[in-house]
């Protein structure tokens, strides 16, 4: 399993679960900050990580299993928004303007839940097989 805009590369699954259960490194927020030109309080939102809870977590080094799995869906949605897209700067745009797909709804601001990921995801796949428009 690989996630290309953490860095993360796993040979199976349950490595990837243990990975998460160890809490991901603070520097895969770094990462996916980066990946999505957000600023670290837009990204903390949007993962639903508190501001000083964040904090601790870099004097730690570590995030919570909690907190590793909402940045280890985000970074889906974005691969695949890369994918489908054909350019990490195309799925940025598309990511932060309204979809059609969703109501009107930001597709980044949408992934703060597990069904509006979920969601999202269903979208990039109707886009990719030309089945609806962005």
């Amino acid at each position: 399993m690989q996630i290309h805009s953490l860095n993360l590369k796993t040979e199976t699954t349950d490595q990837m679960i243990a990975q998460l259960r160890a809490g991901l490194p603070t520097d895969s927020f770094d990462q996916l900050r980066q990946g999505l030109n957000l600023t670290d309080n837009a990204l903390a939102k949007i993962v639903q990580i508190p501001k000083r809870t964040l904090d601790r977590r870099r004097a730690a080094g570590r995030l919570s299993t909690d907190e590793s799995e909402r940045i280890l869906r985000l970074a889906q949605v974005l691969d695949m928004a890369i994918d489908v897209m054909g350019s990490r700067e195309k799925a940025e745009g598309w990511l932060k303007k309204p979809a059609r797909g969703l109501g009107g709804k930001i597709p980044l601001e949408y992934t703060d839940t597990q069904l509006g990921a979920l969601e999202v995801i269903a979208l990039l796949g109707r886009i990719d097989h030309g089945i609806f428009p962005g």
